[in-house]
């Protein structure tokens, strides 16, 4: 075998390590998704007004007010619209607020 120049050896370390860096930043990415499978469904109903709504997904659910707005104008065009995302153990109370306000919410 001939001799490595530093040059080669370097390029060589680095690529080890950034593909090391790449297959647990998937193996990462994989563990988020598994964790991150609960969701907050809202569905339209004939009661609440965007108005609250809109002042319910922001204070339930962290939402922007952007959010809160796109995500109430799905529910009302489409009939639903995930508000919300995450581990069950996070996701529970906020379902739970969302139907002690008077909206129509599921966690699926």
């Amino acid at each position: 075998m001939g001799s490595f120049k530093i040059q080669e050896i370097e390029f060589f370390a680095k690529f080890v390590n950034m593909s090391t860096k790449e297959k647990i930043q998937e193996e990462v990415d994989v563990l988020e998704q598994e964790v991150n499978q609960h969701e907050i469904v809202l569905y339209n109903d004939d009661v609440n007004t965007f108005d609250f709504v809109i002042d319910s997904l922001i204070g339930v659910c962290d939402h922007t007010v952007e959010q809160a707005e796109q995500c109430t104008w799905l529910v009302h065009f489409k009939g639903k619209c995930t508000v919300k995302t995450g581990e069950l153990n996070d996701l529970k109370p906020r379902c739970s607020k969302l139907l002690e306000l008077g909206l129509s919410a599921e966690l699926v």
